[in-house]
């Protein structure tokens, strides 16, 4: 999901980039141009980065619920990141062991 926003916004970036280029190229780029292609920019920014919250919300929301609604089995999955040397990381004591 965050890879298709992402990939929008990468789009919209290189069309402002080309767009600003061959009005360089040509002579036309001024301060206006500038600042309507950064408006632009902007805008389809905050769009792409509200639908990506909002699908990541819904999305996560949707598993939450689905676990809940659940036998169980599968309610938790322990993700350890690698320690510094490579190997796995330190797991931290769970409720039962503090």
């Amino acid at each position: 999901m965050v890879s298709s926003a992402g990939d929008r916004l990468a789009d919209v970036v290189a069309a402002v980039v080309e767009v600003a280029a061959e009005a360089g190229e040509a002579g036309t780029y001024t301060v206006e141009m500038a600042q309507t292609v950064a408006a632009v920019l902007n805008k389809v920014a905050a769009r792409v980065v509200i639908d990506a919250e909002v699908r990541g919300f819904t999305s996560g929301w949707r598993e939450a619920m689905d676990l809940a609604a659940g036998d169980g089995a599968d309610a938790a999955r322990t993700v350890r990141l690698p320690g510094p040397d490579g190997g796995p990381g330190a797991v931290p004591p769970g409720p039962g062991e503090r």
